[in-house]
């Protein structure tokens, strides 16, 4: 079989149905703004939300988990806003950092600093003040969720380092991403427990996850300039290792639920988020940008049906 009929026969095969792709309104919303403005929004990513959703999530996973009831709403709002600045501060240092790199990438050639859009001295400025706004938010929230937010946030300047040292930089993302799960369950319960241990487990490999298939747009520029992920590392075995890091996180999410002794409701709604996850692994296609992006930003509705099972999971 020649190459265009296989191509074509992919073509055929890949379903008709594609989430809608992240930023729609927020882009819009960037781009009336004032254009002294724009470079230091996009900085932050304000125009691409979905980084801010998958790091927002497991957190409030956790303000839901371990709530009594309800969570409180004060408590969401806080968090969703200081997440938002807190990876704005994290992106401004990581594009610092990877300015070099992020200039000879199709997809990242235009970020501000890579750019020149944004000197690197105020691009650190710019990172130094949101992490301060985004601390003093969690304090409000909780004293003891800014301080574990505080000593957790060198593992998050650490990251964009990894991709040049080890094979499975999306495994530190994991581990550092997922932190504001100590931070929520903090913030209800006043210390960690089991289940937010399990929560925090389940994140990593859910992460591990979507970001091998983010990954994948830039397989080939990340293998000519020399960077590491474990898009490369997995190559055409990546279906498989996708599946086993969802279903890892699936069975660290069933833990924290019978640790935390929720109801059926949760379990019920878990399964839906695994058909979800079933999903992606079955429609993936490594060899299309466009559908690695697609189904990386499908993850807001993973992680907002999980949402939805740490909430229902106190009734029932």
């Amino acid at each position: 079989m020649t190459g265009q009929n296989v191509d074509a026969r992919r073509a055929q095969q890949r379903p008709r149905y594609l989430p809608p792709p992240s930023g729609t309104v927020a882009t819009a919303v960037v781009s009336h703004m004032p254009a002294r403005v724009q470079p230091y929004l996009r900085l932050m990513r304000l125009q691409g939300p979905i980084g801010t959703w998958l790091f927002v999530l497991p957190g409030w996973w956790a303000l839901s988990l371990a709530a009594e009831g309800l969570p409180n709403l004060g408590d969401f709002v806080l968090f969703g806003v200081a997440a938002l600045l807190m990876r704005g501060s994290a992106c401004a240092v990581n594009d610092v950092v990877d300015r070099k790199f992020d200039a000879q990438v199709t997809r990242t050639a235009s970020r501000p600093v890579a750019s020149g859009a944004v000197s690197v001295a105020d691009a650190l400025a710019f990172a130094v003040a949101q992490a301060v706004a985004s601390l003093a938010l969690f304090w409000w929230a909780s004293a003891t969720a800014a301080l574990i937010v505080a000593l957790c946030l060198p593992t998050y300047l650490v990251y964009p380092f990894m991709k040049r040292i080890m094979p499975l930089p999306q495994a530190w993302l994991g581990l550092c991403f997922n932190t504001l799960v100590f931070a929520g369950w903090a913030a209800v319960t006043g210390t960690i427990g089991a289940p937010a241990v399990l929560l925090w487990a389940a994140g990593v490999f859910w992460t591990l996850g979507y970001d091998t298939i983010y990954g994948h747009q830039d397989r080939e520029d990340d293998r000519r300039i020399g960077v590491k992920s474990t898009s490369l590392l997995f190559g055409r075995a990546t279906a498989g290792w996708v599946a086993v890091f969802y279903v890892l996180a699936l069975a660290g999410l069933v833990g924290a639920g019978l640790r935390a002794e929720v109801h059926w409701p949760f379990f019920v709604l878990l399964t839906v988020a695994a058909a979800h996850l079933i999903w992606q692994v079955a429609t993936l296609d490594i060899d299309d940008p466009e559908r690695c992006r697609l189904l990386f930003v499908a993850n807001r509705v993973t992680g907002g049906l999980i949402l939805l099972a740490t909430i229902a999971g106190h009734w029932g």
